[in-house]
C-alpha cells in the first residue's frame, strides 16, 4: 500500500472510530435521560432501584470499553483492571461493613 493509500485508510479509521465515539455518548446522554425520568415515576423501589443499577452497569461498561479504550487493548490490560475493581469494591464492601451504624454505637457499661 502506497503511503497516500495508507494515510487514507488510515483517516477512515479515525472517522469511523469518532462516530463511534460520538454514538456512545448519544447512547449514555439517553440512558441518562431515562435515568432522571425513572425517578420521578410511580415505580415499585425494588424496580427502581434494580434499573437504575442495570442502567449505571451498561454505562459503565460502554466508558471503560469505549472511552477508556479498553476494547482495543490487550486482553491482559483488561484483566489487570477488572482485578483492580474487584479489589477496590471489595475493600469499600468490608469498609462499610467495619462502619455500619451498629458498629459506632458505645458499648454498654
Amino acid at each position: 500500500m502506497s503511503a497516500p493509500a495508507h494515510a487514507v485508510a488510515a483517516h477512515d479509521h479515525d472517522v469511523s472510530k469518532f462516530q463511534i465515539y460520538v454514538q456512545i455518548a448519544m447512547l449514555l446522554a439517553v440512558i441518562t435521560g431515562v435515568e432522571i425520568i425513572a425517578v420521578f415515576l410511580p415505580f415499585a423501589k425494588w424496580f427502581l432501584v434494580t434499573g437504575l443499577v442495570v442502567l449505571s452497569t451498561v454505562k459503565f461498561m460502554f466508558v471503560i470499553f469505549y472511552f477508556m479504550h479498553l476494547r482495543w487493548d490487550k486482553p491482559f490490560c483488561t484483566i489487570l483492571f477488572f482485578i483492580g475493581l474487584v479489589l477496590a469494591a471489595g475493600t469499600m464492601w468490608a469498609l462499610i461493613a467495619l462502619f455500619k451504624a451498629e458498629a459506632s454505637l458505645p458499648l454498654p457499661v
